[in-house]
């Protein structure tokens, strides 16, 4: 039996399925910008890069972020950071209109990071609320 922090609630509250909103929001944003970016927008190359694969690994969670999983919340928000970096040193070292896309992926990173972080600290807490409730019970 998975410990309670780490099972899915039965009925998520408010502020849980906002973070969900939030991350899964951003982490769509942010497939859409990489692969906007490397293929239509500012390519490396005329007519489209490789580099537009950069934008499926972030596909991945994506399955687990829907269906609450915290394990899922708490990997993409320590991956998440490899695109922030990109971002950064391509906002800092490409010219524009390129370096504006890079900013962009930026503040997606630092969203998303934000949402995952605040989704598992709200599922934590209910967590030690619930353990707390059942052992005043017995």
């Amino acid at each position: 039996m998975p410990p309670p922090a780490a099972a899915a609630p039965a009925t998520p509250s408010p502020a849980v399925r906002a973070t969900r909103s939030v991350a899964v929001a951003s982490l769509l944003a942010l497939f859409a910008l990489c692969l906007a970016w490397e293929l239509w927008l500012a390519p490396l190359r005329p007519g489209g890069s490789w580099l537009a694969l950069k934008a499926l690994p972030l596909l991945l969670p994506l399955p687990g972020l829907l269906r609450l999983r915290m394990l899922s919340y708490r990997k993409t928000a320590l991956f998440i950071w490899l695109y922030f970096v990109e971002g950064v040193v391509r906002a800092t070292s490409d010219r524009a209109p390129s370096s504006w896309y890079a900013w962009g992926e930026v503040l997606l990173t630092i969203v998303l990071f934000a949402a995952c972080a605040a989704h598992v600290r709200l599922r934590q807490r209910q967590a030690r609320a619930a353990g707390l409730s059942t052992a005043s019970h017995s």
